[in-house]
C-alpha cells in the first residue's frame, strides 16, 4: 500500500460500511482531520428513528472572516448497496488494488472525492495559512436514499441562518472516459406521476357492460407521447416524457379491468416548469374526457450555473492538474446540487469517471486519485486564497 495521503484516506473511507442511510462513521472521520484545521463541526442528525440521516456541516472562516467568499465542498458518504457478494472479485468493503484500480464500494462515488476533498484542504491551509475566502464541508448519508432527511434539511437551516455560500462543488462522479473530461454545471429536473385511470370492470364476453380503461386511455396515451414539451435551450436537451410501468387486469383471462395504472416521468429542463408540464399533461387527459386521478412527485427542479467564476477555476484547475479541456454538461440524473443551488449561485459537480458507480466491482483509477485532490486544491488556490 501506497502511503499517499488522500489514497490512505480513500480506503479508510472505503472501509466504513455505509449502506444508506448509514454513514459508518465517515462523517467523524472526516471531522477529525478536519477540527485541527480549524473548521468549526456541527452533526446534524434528521429522519425518524428508522432511518437516521447523519449530516455534518463544517465551516472554516478565512481572514476576511464572512465578508470573504465561502466555498463549499459537498457530497455523500452513503453508499448503495453491493450487490451479490460472491460477483464481487474482493469484499466491497476491503479497499483492493487491482491492475491499477482501487475497488471497494463507494469508490467512485464518491469517497474518493470526499478524501481528494479533505487532504486538498489540508495541503491549501498549510500553504495559505491567512488564505481570505472561507472553507465549509456539507456532507450527508441520504444522498443515494430518498434525500429527505439529507441536504436538503441542511440547506434550509443555512438559509434561516442566513449562511451564504458562493460557490459549491459536488464531488459526484462527472468524468466520463478519462479524469478531467466533464464538469456538470446543472442538472435536469425529475417530475413523476401516477396515473389512475377509471373504467368498469366487467366479463370479457360482454364489453358493452364493462368499460375498458386500457382502451379509453390509450388515444391519450399516444397523443400525450408525441408531445413537444419544449425545444431545450443551450445548456439542456428538450424535456422527455417515458412511462415506466403499467399495471390493470386481475389476472384472470376473462375479466375487463376495471382500472389501469401508469408510472411516468418528465426529465425537464430549465425552459419548462413542473406546473406547466402538469397542466399540458392534465388537459389531453380531460380533452379525451377520462376519468383519472395523478398523485405527483417532484424529485428536483433543474437547476443551471451559467459559465461564470466557478466553471472557469474547475476547467483551469483541471487542465493544470491533468491536461484535460473539461466540457460542462448538464446530462444524467438529479443529485443534491438541485438542494444547494437554492442557497448558492455558482454549483458545479466534478469527480472521477463514473463508469462503474452502482455496478460490481467499482473502482477508480488509482493514477487519477493524486490528480483529483490536485484539481481541488487548485479551485481553492484560485477562488479563496
Amino acid at each position: 500500500m501506497t502511503t499517499h495521503s488522500t489514497l490512505a484516506l480513500t480506503e479508510s473511507l472505503i472501509a466504513q460500511n455505509s449502506v444508506t442511510p448509514a454513514d459508518g462513521g465517515c462523517q467523524d472521520l472526516i471531522a477529525s482531520r478536519l477540527k485541527p484545521l480549524g473548521f468549526e463541526c456541527e452533526t446534524i442528525i434528521s429522519g425518524p428513528d428508522h432511518f437516521r440521516v447523519t449530516n455534518l456541516w463544517a465551516v472554516k472562516r478565512g481572514s476576511l472572516g464572512k465578508e470573504g467568499p465561502l466555498l463549499s465542498f459537498a457530497g455523500h458518504t452513503d453508499v448503495v448497496p453491493t450487490g451479490p457478494l460472491d460477483q464481487w472479485s474482493s469484499d466491497p468493503f476491503v479497499p483492493t488494488h487491482q491492475d491499477g484500480y482501487l475497488y471497494g464500494r463507494g469508490a467512485a462515488d464518491m469517497k474518493t472525492s470526499l478524501a481528494a476533498f479533505v487532504v486538498a484542504s489540508e495541503e491549501f491551509i498549510a500553504q495559505n495559512p491567512q488564505h481570505k475566502g472561507s472553507i465549509a464541508f456539507l456532507l450527508t448519508s441520504d444522498e443515494e436514499g430518498p434525500a429527505h432527511d439529507g441536504t436538503v434539511v441542511v440547506c434550509n437551516e443555512l438559509k434561516k441562518r442566513g449562511e451564504r455560500l458562493d460557490y459549491c462543488v459536488v464531488g459526484e462522479p462527472t468524468s466520463v472516459d478519462k479524469l478531467g473530461d466533464t464538469i456538470k454545471n446543472g442538472r435536469r429536473g425529475s417530475l413523476s406521476g401516477k396515473l389512475k385511470v377509471l373504467g368498469v370492470q366487467g366479463h370479457i364476453a360482454y364489453p358493452h357492460l364493462a368499460k375498458n380503461p386500457i382502451h379509453l386511455m390509450a388515444p391519450a396515451l399516444a397523443e400525450i407521447a408525441n408531445v413537444v414539451w419544449d425545444q431545450g435551450n443551450a445548456h439542456f436537451p428538450p424535456t422527455t416524457w417515458q412511462v415506466s410501468n403499467i399495471h390493470a387486469g386481475t389476472g384472470a383471462t376473462n375479466v375487463i379491468p376495471g382500472e389501469v395504472v401508469i408510472d411516468f416521468n418528465f426529465r425537464f429542463s430549465t425552459a419548462s416548469t413542473a406546473e406547466g408540464l402538469k397542466s399540458t399533461l392534465e388537459s389531453i387527459l380531460q380533452k379525451h374526457q377520462l376519468q383519472y386521478s395523478i398523485d405527483w412527485t417532484l424529485g428536483g427542479e433543474p437547476f443551471l450555473t451559467e459559465p461564470g467564476n466557478l466553471s472557469i477555476a474547475v476547467q483551469t484547475a483541471i487542465k493544470e492538474a491533468t491536461g484535460v479541456d473539461a466540457e460542462l454538461s448538464t446530462t444524467g440524473g438529479t443529485s443534491d446540487g438541485r438542494f444547494i443551488a437554492k442557497i448558492c449561485p455558482q454549483v458545479v459537480e466534478f469527480g472521477p469517471r463514473n463508469a462503474t458507480i452502482h455496478k460490481i466491482n467499482e473502482r477508480v483509477e488509482l493514477a487519477d486519485i493524486e490528480p483529483l485532490k490536485n484539481v481541488y486544491k487548485g479551485i481553492l488556490q484560485k477562488l479563496i486564497a
